[in-house]
């Protein structure tokens, strides 16, 4: 079961910033599910993940709310 974290109403750098430290204190493999309305995000979190060990596993949108569902990486 994956975790969930909601940052709606936050916008750039703060969900990048909490979705780590959220990350931070997960185990290897776990999954966190990210709620973001800053449209910014969706280059954001691509980057994020492009550059750490975690894999961002889906991506959606509905109704302007952005939905990444992230999988934590070895440390």
């Amino acid at each position: 079961m994956a975790r969930e974290l909601d940052v709606r109403g936050l916008h750039c750098p703060l969900p990048i910033l909490r979705t780590r430290r959220q990350l931070d204190h997960m185990a290897e493999g776990e999954e966190l599910i990210v709620l973001v309305t800053d449209p910014a995000s969706v280059i954001d979190f691509r980057h994020f993940c492009n550059t750490t060990a975690h894999e961002l596993v889906e991506h959606t949108q509905a109704e302007g709310v952005f939905t990444y569902r992230i999988r934590r990486g070895a440390a």
